[in-house]
């Protein structure tokens, strides 16, 4: 059997998404369950976390280079969610009738604000800096100069985003792993570490 399984993102679905990502996400939504010729699923994760992920890395780059950090948001929530169980999920959908045709919201089983993750990120990294929250007009700011760093860590876009919380409100699917039980091993020593091993073993081969 054929089938179709989109990844969304939360909040997508909502009435009147504020920032243009979350908007292409609910046209794509539309789009697929109007036109696929296949049953649809839909998943609509909140920020996905794991070894490599573009979220947590990210502020672990940041932390590296910056004395202090000036976070636009600062109580923003996020239920973040290990990419394994989304990978889990989209599998464990494609023969299950019972998801067919309809979105499924992912969130892991803790709610973190913006600033939380950060000071979490900067402990497993041993990069301890002052976190500064910023007001809104200098969010803005903020997010108006990144848009033209390299990597643009933060948009205007990003920004408008970041203005609805990242937590599940509709009908979601467990997504049991901690944030805790794996980001020590790709952020801290242990994942440190881990990356040397590998180096290391692939230099003398």
């Amino acid at each position: 059997m054929r089938r179709f399984v989109q990844m969304s993102a939360l909040k997508a679905d909502m009435p009147d998404p504020p920032s243009q990502y979350l908007r292409s996400k609910a046209e794509a939504e539309r789009a697929v369950f109007a036109a696929s010729a296949f049953p649809v699923t839909v998943f609509r994760p909140s920020v996905i976390f794991g070894p490599e992920d573009s979220f947590l890395n990210r502020f672990a780059g940041l932390l590296k280079i910056a004395p202090f950090m000036p976070l636009a948001r600062a109580e923003a929530r996020f239920a973040p969610v290990f990419v394994g169980d989304v990978a889990d999920h989209f599998v464990n959908c494609l023969d299950d009738p019972a998801t067919f045709g309809k979105g499924f919201e992912l969130c892991g089983p803790r709610i973190y604000t913006l600033r939380e993750l950060v000071r979490y990120t900067a402990r497993l990294t041993r990069r301890r800096r002052p976190i500064v929250p910023l007001p809104g007009w200098a969010g803005r700011l903020q997010a108006t100069v990144f848009e033209f760093v390299p990597g643009k860590p933060l948009s205007r876009d990003n920004l408008a985003s970041l203005s609805v919380d990242s937590v599940c409100t509709g009908e979601t699917l467990p997504c049991p792993t901690l944030l805790e039980a794996v980001a020590p091993a790709y952020l801290g020593q242990e994942g440190h570490q881990a990356r040397m091993q590998r180096l290391r073993t692939g230099t003398r081969e």
